[in-house]
């Protein structure tokens, strides 16, 4: 293979990870000299480089596969450049490494192919592995570390969490890898990563855990492990395994302006996710109803809260779990089902691994005062939104119209009153409070705004306060502003 067919080969990452400390090795493993550091205050007396990694790469190496994937795309003009297939969208920073290369020429066929990784999760067959690099696949060849190759099937996929299950028949000789916990793995940890970069099968590469619970922008369920172990394209949906052979991630992304970080899903989001693939094909997920918001210190301050905490409910829909057991706009949420909400991104992934029907206790906060209401869970259905669309204010900094008939129906919006931001100038307080173009001011400090004249007059009654709140709609989701009058 030439190395221009080599350089579109999918990349994601894959690491074995190695325990810092003295846990570090498995049994036989050759122990490192000793290093010692000193602070005026105290010392520690830890081996900071494994001296061996031969014996982890040898038992975990039998449980890593490759994937070789053909996809048939139809009514598509072709890119020279190939298949993109990147789950973080076209102008994500991880774009070039996502998805199968092309082979041959891509205007003559619509046949593609690709390369990724993946590992044995039980001796029945199945594989876990990536869902962008399985997802439209016609034909998937699992080839194992023994060299024998079978038919894989793809039984479940999660494109949330970029989850896939593949299964395979006919294999007596399968080497399970074991799961470890991936919430107990520490930064600085050492790791390992098994797959195959540019098709190279079997290749180990080590690094560290740089960082834990990495947002990179790919969904609502973001929670990656970054590391700056060695990964290249064709590593998706490989291992990330601890010293003790133990699968603590699978690695998924890298950034492509980058060197040395990855990212990889928690292994424990796995064993959440895996057993519902392979029953039912798919993810259920608990369902609350409502839009949020992170919290800044500006909209903390507006809304008489202490520190930056919690999820800003934005928008409760109607019919909803939340607005049956009476939640609010501009509620707060701190604390679900007993689990603390630190952040507006903590509320999804409780919610999500909230059991359906389950009743809960959520905890917020309103007007100053701290309360608790009683929602029942119901079931996640797959929903899409967004959209957008455009009189001035110097003290915003916006231009405005009046929202009419017409652009309400171009719109798909039930609320045909309303003021429509045409115009942000650049540097001011609307645009610093995160106001676009075309989002749709509903209330001003709590209250509703009709139009125009009624935008005007109450912003120009709260000019002299240090923030002014607008309620903004935006495609169908509402968000909360808090806005720094000139």
């Amino acid at each position: 293979m030439d190395n221009n067919n080599l350089k579109r080969y999918l990349l994601a990452p894959v690491l074995v990870s190695v325990l810092l400390g003295t846990g570090y090795g498995i049994s036989k493993a050759v122990k490192a000299p000793d290093v010692v550091a000193t602070t005026p205050s105290k010392s520690i007396d830890v081996p900071m480089v494994p001296g061996n990694f031969a014996e982890l790469a040898e038992m975990v190496r039998p449980g890593v596969v490759n994937l070789q994937v053909v996809k048939k795309v139809k009514n598509v003009d072709f890119d020279p450049r190939g298949f993109s297939g990147n789950p973080f969208g076209e102008n994500s920073p991880f774009g070039d490494f996502f998805g199968p290369f092309s082979e041959g020429n891509p205007s003559r066929s619509p046949e593609q192919r690709g390369v990724g990784s993946g590992f044995v999760l039980s001796r029945e067959g199945y594989i876990v592995t990536n869902n962008h690099v399985v997802e439209d696949a016609e034909q998937i060849k699992v080839k194992l570390a023994n060299g024998k190759e079978y038919n894989g099937k793809v039984v479940g996929r999660d494109p949330k969490t970029d989850l896939a299950l593949v299964k395979i028949e006919g294999s007596a000789d399968l080497h399970p890898l074991a799961l470890g916990n991936s919430d107990e793995l520490k930064v600085g940890s050492w790791v390992v990563a098994v797959g195959s970069p540019f098709g190279l099968e079997q290749t180990v590469t080590a690094g560290i855990v740089s960082a834990k619970g990495r947002v990179i922008g790919s969904g609502p369920y973001d929670n990656f492990i970054q590391t700056d172990a060695s990964i290249n394209p064709g590593n998706s949906g490989g291992p990330l395994v601890n010293t003790k052979g133990e699968v603590v991630g699978i690695n998924t992304a890298i950034i492509a302006s980058g060197q040395g970080i990855g990212f990889a899903i928690p292994v424990n989001m796995a064993k959440e996710i895996a057993p519902q693939l392979q029953e039912k094909g798919h993810v259920t997920r608990g369902w609350f109803g409502v839009s949020i918001q992170e919290m800044t210190p500006e909209l903390a301050k507006s809304f008489g809260m202490k520190e930056k905490k919690g999820a800003l409910v934005a928008e409760v829909i109607a019919g909803s779990p939340a607005a049956k057991a009476g939640i609010e706009q501009g509620d707060i949420i701190v604390e679900f089902d007993g689990k603390e909400v630190a952040e507006s991104k903590d509320l999804p992934k409780i919610v999500a691994s909230t059991p359906v029907g389950k009743s809960v206790t959520v905890k917020l906060a309103r007007n100053g005062k701290t309360l608790d209401r009683q929602v029942k869970v119901s079931e996640m259905e797959e929903t899409v939104q967004i959209s957008k669309t455009p009189a001035q204010s110097k003290t915003l900094g916006i231009t405005v119209q009046n929202l009419t008939p017409e652009m309400a129906k171009r719109l798909r919006l039930k609320n045909e009153t309303g003021v429509v931001v045409t115009r942000v100038e650049p540097g001011s307080p609307a645009a610093g409070a995160g106001i676009q173009t075309g989002d749709i001011i509903r209330e001003v400090d709590r209250k509703p705004v009709k139009d125009v004249d009624e935008l005007a007059k109450k912003v120009e009654e709260a000019k002299d306060q240090n923030s002014i709140l607008l309620l903004v709609q935006r495609g169908q989701n509402n968000m909360f502003a808090a806005v720094t009058p000139k």
